[in-house]
C-alpha cells in the first residue's frame, strides 16, 4: 500500500546515511577550521577575564564584609562601654540615694529620740509638780 510519492526502505536508509555523512563532513570541516582555534582562544580569554572580575568582586565583597564586621564590633564595644558607664552612674546614684536615705533616717531617729527625751522630761516635770502640789496640799502650807 505504498504510494508513489513515499520512499521505500532503501531510499530512506540511503538518505539517512547521506545525512550522517554530511554531518560528519561538516564536523571535520569545523574541526579543521583555522578560525576555530582563534575563537576558542578568544572564548578562553573572555572566560578568564570574567573569572578574574568575579574574583575581584568577591575580594571586594569580603573586604566590605570585614569592614562592616569591624564597624559592628566597634559599635558593640562602644555600646558596651556606654552601658557600663551608665550602669556605674546608676549604681553611684543608687548608693548616694541609699546614703541620703540612711542619713535622713538617722536624723529622723535622732529627732524622734530627742523629742521623746524632751517629752519624758516634760512629763517628769509635770509629775514632780503634781507630787509637790499634792504634798503641799497635805501639809497645808
Amino acid at each position: 500500500m505504498s504510494s508513489p510519492n513515499s520512499p521505500d526502505l532503501r531510499d530512506r536508509q540511503s538518505s539517512a546515511a547521506a545525512a550522517k555523512k554530511a554531518m560528519l563532513e561538516r564536523f571535520r570541516a569545523a574541526a579543521a577550521d583555522p578560525g576555530r582555534a582563534e575563537r576558542e582562544a578568544e572564548r578562553r580569554a573572555i572566560a578568564e577575564a570574567r573569572n578574574q572580575r568575579l574574583a575581584e568582586k568577591e575580594a571586594a565583597r569580603m573586604a566590605r564584609e570585614a569592614e562592616l564586621a569591624a564597624e559592628r564590633a566597634r559599635l558593640a564595644a562602644e555600646a558596651e562601654r556606654k552601658r557600663l558607664i551608665e550602669e556605674a552612674a546608676a549604681e553611684k546614684a543608687r548608693k548616694e540615694a541609699e546614703e541620703l536615705a540612711a542619713m535622713i533616717a538617722a536624723e529622723e531617729a535622732e529627732k524622734a529620740a530627742k523629742l521623746a527625751t524632751e517629752q519624758k522630761a516634760a512629763r517628769d516635770e509635770r509629775y514632780a509638780a503634781r507630787k509637790l502640789a499634792k504634798k503641799i496640799r497635805r501639809r497645808g502650807y
